[in-house]
This record gives structure tokens, sequence and C-alpha cells, in this order.
């Protein structure tokens, strides 16, 4: 099933291509709050402190392996779309065993270094030895996380997004069920909650390799599939390398705000970690509208289909910022109602971190409407490179509010870094955006 976005009414078009990522994005969050949620009320803040120090890590470096899966797909939906399957086929071939043997080495190397990274981002040690147990589980496990990314990606490459989406569904049910069991029951400890997302990782990888073998005859390799090809392993990587820079460099930033709240203590950790579970589960309708508006405008861009573009990119602004102001609204009034997810009401100080960053966040939710609407549709029309460097700007006010601020203010400036990063961000980008478009009508085959 394929989605032609250049023809028809532009809001319901991107509005009926979002409900599906939507909920995908969902469930995809739904890991990570289960994990908190089960962790912060059976296993206390130290180990939800624990789980969350180690979050950017996490986020760094799988990250970068799913911005780099995401990347090597582009080259199988060409191919698809041209008809061309057995070029496709070499694609997939020559994209899995690179995994592979990327996926060794994350693993070896991540697992080595995560003892001293920790140590080196002040980790406190009060809450050190669940942070690594935690990190070390899941990198143990990135494999898997790989395996399901590239699988899933390759089947919304041919025009299913719906068979991700029910895998997805169905290992988040496995993780709820493993993380009661593992804590609860076996009184695993955090070590309980980084299995239980590995093994529904996984679940679903193997789902989808299964799902692929007995469904699509197109993708089963035949003897001249099976042939390495330099050239092709460049167009995979220039693909993919791109794509997970963007995630790395953000992580960077996120990396050096976690040290300097981690040096605050680990009830600053613990509220940090709570608020975070917040802000990442009410992004997940701005990825699904930034995904959807970046597919109509690289459809519409290819179309040379102009006016179009701009009035896609402007409606999903749109939409994004009126859902960024009831986002706002939300996390303002009820910022400790939803941190109690999280949080036993006896921890004051820490339930009193969480509700204070949800809150500061939520003053600026908007402006991330903007932020991630704009920044993918420059990736859909081709200027990577210039949306990468909005990444850089994220960063660089990360780095600038923690080095500079935190440790004359504390947690307040912790509170504000976000905020920062997205004004700098999207001051950038939406210059940029006006300069592409016109840029694009002038001549449609250029890109940054």
């Amino acid at each position: 099933m394929t989605k032609n976005l250049t023809e028809g009414n532009p809001l319901k078009l991107i509005l009926l291509f979002s409900l599906p990522l939507l909920a995908g994005n969902l469930f995809q969050q739904a890991y990570n709050l289960v994990d908190a949620a089960i962790v912060g009320r059976y296993l206390g803040t130290m180990a939800l402190a624990g789980v969350g120090a180690s979050g950017s890590v996490n986020f760094l470096v799988l990250g970068f392996c799913m911005g780099i899966c995401a990347g090597f797909t582009i080259p199988v939906a060409q191919k698809f779309g041209a008809g061309d399957y057995s070029a496709m086929r070499s694609y997939i071939f020559i994209g899995a065993v690179s995994l592979a043997l990327f996926s060794v080495v994350v693993t070896v190397v991540c697992s080595l270094l995560c003892r001293w990274v920790l140590g080196f981002m002040s980790t406190p040690a009060d809450i050190f030895d669940n942070a690594y147990i935690y990190l070390l589980i899941i990198f143990l496990g990135s494999p898997f996380t790989l395996m399901y990314n590239f699988l899933s990606g390759i089947l919304r490459a041919i025009g299913n997004s719906k068979t991700p989406f029910v895998f997805l569904v169905v290992a988040t049910i496995v993780n709820i069920v493993l993380d009661l069991t593992f804590i609860i029951v076996f009184n695993m400890g955090v070590a309980g909650a980084a299995l239980a997302t590995v093994a529904a990782q996984a679940v679903s990888g193997i789902l989808c390799l299964v799902h692929i073998m007995r469904r699509y005859e197109i993708l089963r390799f035949r003897k001249e599939d099976l042939v390495w090809n330099w050239k092709k392993l460049s167009v995979l990587f220039g693909m993919g390398i791109p794509m997970g820079l963007q995630f790395s460099i953000t992580a960077i930033g996120s990396m050096a705000l976690q040290a300097a709240n981690n040096s605050l203590g680990s009830v600053c950790v613990s509220g940090f970690t709570a608020g975070s579970k917040l802000k990442i589960l009410f992004i997940s309708p701005y990825d699904a509208i930034g995904t959807a508006v970046s597919t109509y405008a690289g459809q519409n861009l290819g179309a040379q289909k102009f006016d179009r573009i701009k009035q896609g990119i402007l409606l999903g602004t749109a939409i994004s910022v009126l859902y960024g102001i009831a986002a706002s609204i939300s996390l303002i009034a009820f910022g400790r109602p939803l941190s109690l997810m999280f949080i036993d009401s006896s921890e004051t100080e820490v339930l009193n971190a969480s509700v204070q960053y949800a809150a500061t966040i939520g003053i600026f939710y908007w402006v991330l409407g903007i932020l991630n609407v704009v920044r993918p549709s420059l990736q859909g029309l081709g200027f990577t490179s210039r949306a990468i460097f909005s990444g850089v700007i994220e960063m660089f006010a990360r780095c600038i509010v923690s080095f500079g601020l935190v440790p004359v203010i504390g947690y307040k400036a912790v509170c504000f870094a976000d905020p920062c990063a997205w004004v700098s961000a999207v001051i950038y980008v939406s210059i940029t955006m006006v300069w592409c478009l016109s840029k694009i009508k002038k001549a449609p085959d250029s890109v940054c």
C-alpha cells in the first residue's frame, strides 16, 4: 500500500497520514513510560534516578543507530518505487550485513565504555550502580534494536506501515508484562526493567523477520542479490550517517545537560527524569506531524508543486502550534498528578523538581511544535545539512546553559536549558526555510 500526497486537500492528507504514525510513536514511548512508572513506583526514586542518569547516553548511541537504519531504507524505497526489485534486495543484503557488523562493534565498545562514560558525566555515587546495570543491559541488547528498526523500515519503504505498528503493540504488551514479572515477582531491580525492554525489542524484530520471510516474495534473496557492492554501501552510509548524526548531535547537548544536573544530586536527577518522561510523551504528536509534513514536502517537490509545499508546511506548523498550546496547558496545570505516575507522593522534593521542569518547558512547548515540523521538512526537501546544523545550534545552546548557568543558579537553569535550545534552533530553521523555499522554486533540483 502506498500513499500519494501530491493530490487532494493538504490538511486532510497530513492529518490522515499522521494518525498511524502517532499511534506507533505513542506505543514506542510506552516502553520508556512503563519502565519509568514501574521503576519509580516499585523500586523508588534512587532506582528511577539511575535509569534517568543513563538516558542521554542511551539516546546518543541508540538514536544514532536508529537514524542509520532510517537512512538505510531510503534506497530500498526508491528502488521499490522504480520497480527494480533486484537492486532493492541488493541494498537490503548489503545493509543487513553492514548493520550486523555495526551492531557487534556498538555492543562491544559501548559495553566496555559505559562505566567510564557514567563516571565522566559525574553520575552520583548513590545511583551509579543502577545506572550502570541498566545501561549495560540496554547496550548488550542493541542488536535487537537495530534489527527491529531496519526491518520495520523496510516494511514501511514498500508501503506497509500497518504491520510494524501491530508488532510494536505486541512488543509493548510484552514489555509491560515482563516489567511487572521481573521487578515485582523476581525482584530483579533495574536489571529487570532493562531486560524487559530488550526482550520486547527482540520480539518485535523477530516478528518483522518472520513476516517478511513468509509474506513477501520480492524480498527473498536470489543468488545474484548476494553480491557485495562498495558503491551501494557508500550510498547507504551517505543516507544513514547524516540521519544518525541528527540524533547524536542533539544527544550530545542532552548529555552535557545530564552531566550538569548529575552534579546537583540524586533528587534533581530523579525529578528531571520524571519530568523528561512527560516531555517525551507529549512530543509524540510532534514526531508524527513532522514525519507526515516531511513526506508531503518531499513528494510535492518531486511533482514540482511548489505552492502545495509551502501550504503544507504552514498547515503542519499551525497544527503543531495549536497542539503545543494544548500540551503547554496540560504540562503546567497537570504536571503534579502526571508526575505521580513515576513518583510516590511522599517524595516531596523529587515531585516538586519534576513539576518545576514540566511547568517550565510547558511555557515554551509551542516553540517545539515549530521546530519539529520545519526541521524535518528541510530534510524532506533535501536540505539535510541545514537540518543537521539546527541540531548543532541546539547542542551549543544546551552546553552554554549546562556549563555556564547550572553551576550558578542550579536546577532552575536545568529547566530552562531545553527551551533555550528550542528557541535558538527555531530562529535558525525559520529563516532557513524561507530561503530554501525561494531557492527550490528557482532551481527545483538544488539541495544543500
